[in-house]
């Protein structure tokens, strides 16, 4: 089941409609509150959300729905007429998977929910990797340093996950965007420094680790220097 909040009823017909002949579920709100209500009756696979709505702002909902435990982990894009770098580099920070600025193509929309559903699919392996004192499960989506744990927005975690699973080795910026976004943000390398900067103060004395190659990108070291 996929949810939209989209206070424009063209929009938002469109989108469920287009959503129901591509095979998914859907269901459409015009207010967070009928949205509120429509949650308490099942947990959607995806949710799609404008920022700018009746009632509250798209990314104050975000806020809350990363704070609820059975939210915390489903994945969210958010569909905006606000376009700027600033705004896209908030929502992705507030814990957003993905934003398509308005106007956007349907087909584009249906791709992009398919690779945003792919990307999110829990891992069925055991596997755990390790960073010096970083220790990453996927099976248990879990992150411990020195045996303490660590939360994490969805981003962070497949960005330390893919940092510490390759440690050694040095990623672009652009490489980043792609491998853990699914595409590239024209010219948004800020959206990785955010991400990074974020990472670093989650992981205490350990954040040291990720280390900046300067006018390259980031790699992650087994200790830091």
């Amino acid at each position: 089941m996929i949810y939209l909040v989209e206070d424009d009823g063209s929009i938002r017909e469109l989108v469920t409609y287009t959503l129901t002949n591509e095979g998914f579920e859907a269901r459409g709100f015009s207010r967070p509150s009928e949205f509120w209500k429509g949650l308490e009756e099942e947990t959607p696979d995806l949710i799609l959300l404008d920022i700018m709505l009746p009632e509250e702002s798209g990314l104050d909902m975000l806020k809350k729905l990363r704070a609820l435990p059975r939210t915390a982990k489903v994945p969210i894009m958010m569909l905006t007429a606000r376009g700027t770098e600033y705004d896209k580099v908030i929502g992705l920070d507030y814990g957003a998977d993905d934003y398509l600025p308005k106007p956007f193509g349907m087909m584009e929309l249906i791709a992009r929910i398919k690779a945003l559903l792919r990307r999110t699919q829990p891992s069925t392996g055991d596997e755990e990797y390790t960073a010096g004192d970083i220790s990453v499960s996927l099976a248990r989506h879990t992150v411990t340093v020195k045996g303490r744990d660590v939360v994490l927005t969805r981003k962070e975690f497949e960005l330390l996950e893919l940092l510490v699973e390759n440690k050694g080795i040095v990623f672009t910026r652009d490489q980043l965007l792609t491998k853990i976004w699914g595409y590239a943000f024209d010219g948004e390398s800020r959206t990785v420094d955010v991400h990074i900067r974020s990472l670093r103060q989650k992981l205490g004395e350990a954040g040291h680790q990720i280390q900046t190659v300067r006018g390259i990108g980031y790699r992650m070291e087994e200790t830091a220097k």
